[in-house]
């Protein structure tokens, strides 16, 4: 069962933008090729926030600028436990696959640049994870956010399963 996240207002959060891929694409016209840029950013406050938008405009600096914006406006708060992620969880987008696990403090992020990116602004400082199928690195980035849009607190699970939490788990 898929927990469905609520966007979040980046009003009166820190923000850290990384821009994860700029590609040069090209429309085929009657006179030939019209060459326009896409990007996709990734903006986060290191604490649980994060976003992913895609830009597209005939300037890279219009690009980015478009991809942060998106990234703003499409923002998700995730369940984080401490460093890392409360459960194990495997986030999917087209035919890429992202398995996400938990990691003791001091590990680190194992993962590759596309969900390296998405981790470290969320605010995941120790997590293991593993990308197959898809490389494609828009792919990867929204299976990650996929995959973090899925995680549910230790509280979220007890009240879907109408029991009390006892605070020794935390």
């Amino acid at each position: 069962m898929k927990v469905i996240r609520k966007r979040v207002s980046p009003e009166g959060l820190d923000i850290v933008e990384k821009i994860v891929t700029i590609r040069r694409v090209a429309k085929v016209v009657k006179g030939g090729r019209r060459f326009s840029f896409s990007a996709l950013a990734v903006v986060g406050d290191g604490a649980g926030h994060i976003g992913v938008g895609f830009g597209k405009a005939n300037e890279v600096p219009d690009a980015i600028d478009k991809s942060k914006e998106d990234a703003k406006k499409h923002m998700y708060k995730i369940a984080l436990r401490k460093t890392t992620i409360p459960h194990e969880i495997i986030g999917k987008f087209k035919s890429a696959k992202v398995i996400l696990k938990p990691a003791a403090p001091g590990t680190g992020i194992i993962a590759g640049e596309s969900v390296r990116a998405v981790l470290e602004r969320a605010g995941i400082s120790d997590i293991l994870s593993k990308a197959q199928g898809s490389r494609n690195p828009v792919n990867l980035v929204k299976a990650t956010l996929d995959g973090l849009k899925q995680l549910r607190s230790l509280e979220e699970a007890a009240k879907l399963r109408d029991i009390t939490v006892n605070k020794l788990w935390e």
